[in-house]
């Protein structure tokens, strides 16, 4: 019975001693095992390992390639016009001893890292034009900025993998002025079509109304020819008839004034019985009534 009282505790402690000693590296991980504070083990192979209870303790670290979203960053092209550029990079854990003496934590190792992208980004963009940094052939300056993020990671034990940009846009106040040039800009140009539309409009119709007018003047002018064609052609035909019977031309003649005086008209005529103007009624008799 005493042999269990004493046995119990010591099966307890050699527990809490097995408990506090051994711990599990995942394959995501890698281990730091610290004595005091003191970097004393790295451990970047996944399995079960030990460590001293209650002297060390195990930092444990992600060797997975891990995402980076950098925070907006504003960049003064070389035409002094600015852009908002959002970055975002990945990276890995390449020197788990290197990371921990310099950054200590993953967290402070992403601040580090977001002031060193954005920084690289504001230098190397800065070089170019806003229509270089606007296309989508980037990969120069791209090239230029990984490598310089990653000369700096590289002090803390940091590899980047790549870094990209996820957009880039100008800033609200420079697409506000931008939209209004452009807005101006565009109706500068419908001013102008109208005012082309407008003077072809006017041009057309100067030359319509020219044409009709020539149209026209060639048609009184075919209507006269032939006019006068015909009423030549009349006068051989009257000239052809009084050759052949001059009483009867004369007869037509006479109809032709009897027409024109009498037919229509308010036109009062004081004549001689006896006149020429009435000769071809000189045979008619006046009926008597009885």
């Amino acid at each position: 019975m005493k042999a269990q009282k004493i046995l119990l505790p010591i099966i307890i402690l050699i527990g809490a001693l097995a408990f506090f000693s051994i711990f599990i590296v995942k394959e995501v991980n890698q281990a730091i095992v610290l004595q005091f504070g003191d970097p004393k083990k790295i451990i970047v192979e996944p399995g079960l390992n030990f460590k001293l209870p209650f002297i060390q303790n195990v930092v444990f670290l992600d060797s997975r390639i891990l995402n980076l979203d950098t925070p907006p960053a504003e960049v003064i092209a070389s035409d002094q016009k600015r852009l908002i550029v959002d970055a975002f990079a990945r990276f890995q854990i390449v020197d788990p001893l290197k990371f921990y003496i310099s950054v200590g934590n993953e967290r402070v190792a992403r601040s580090r890292l977001s002031t060193i992208i954005n920084s690289r980004i504001r230098n190397v963009l800065g070089q170019e034009e806003l229509q270089t940094l606007l296309s989508k052939d980037r990969s120069k300056q791209m090239a230029l900025i990984k490598e310089g993020v990653n000369n700096e990671a590289q002090n803390f034990g940091i590899n980047i993998v790549d870094v990209r940009i996820k957009r880039a846009d100008l800033p609200q106040a420079n697409s506000d002025a931008i939209y209004r040039r452009m807005q101006t800009e565009r109706e500068r140009e419908a001013k102008e079509f109208r005012a082309k539309g407008a003077e072809m409009a006017v041009t057309i119709t100067s030359t319509a109304d020219k044409e009709v007018t020539v149209i026209l003047a060639d048609a009184q002018k075919q209507s006269e020819i032939m006019k006068g064609e015909g009423d030549g052609l009349r006068n051989k035909i009257f000239a052809d008839a009084f050759g052949q019977d001059p009483e009867f031309f004369a007869f037509y003649r006479a109809m032709q004034a009897y027409e024109k005086a009498l037919i229509g008209g308010e036109t009062s005529l004081i004549l001689s019985p006896d006149s020429e103007f009435f000769k071809f009624f000189g045979n008619i008799k006046p009926e008597i009534q009885q």
